[in-house]
């Protein structure tokens, strides 16, 4: 219940930002504000329909948006827990960004691997 001029704590802003004082880094795609992935997990606690593309997006970790090692990982821990709200696109987006990320490390095999999650088997 404070104002906008007396704000007593900072933004849950990404580990890369949280030295930058409160300043408020916003997103490129809809003008969201940038949050902490910790941040996200706790509204999908709070809220199961939470969207998950806020949640998975890369720059909630890391500042390297195409650095999708832990986004993937973590799409997995939650659709093993029955969580299947992310669009078929966002899901192949996900899958192809890991593969190429990990094709272009020479981990080939690895790349395969996760391609054989993609949802659309055409």
């Amino acid at each position: 219940n404070t104002s906008e001029c007396e704000k007593y704590a900072c933004c849950p802003l990404p580990p890369y930002l949280e030295d930058s004082g409160c300043v408020v880094e916003e997103d490129d795609n809809g003008g969201r504000p940038l949050r902490d992935v910790c941040f996200h997990l706790l509204k999908l606690y709070s809220d199961r329909s939470y969207e998950l593309d806020q949640l998975l997006d890369p720059r909630s970790v890391t500042s390297d948006p195409l650095d999708f090692r832990l986004s993937w990982h973590l799409w997995e821990v939650l659709r093993a827990l029955n969580f299947s709200h992310l669009s078929q696109q966002s899901w192949g987006v996900l899958n192809t960004s890991y593969a190429a990320q990990l094709e272009s490390e020479g981990l080939w095999e690895w790349a395969v691997f996760v391609m054989l999650h993609e949802p659309d088997t055409q």
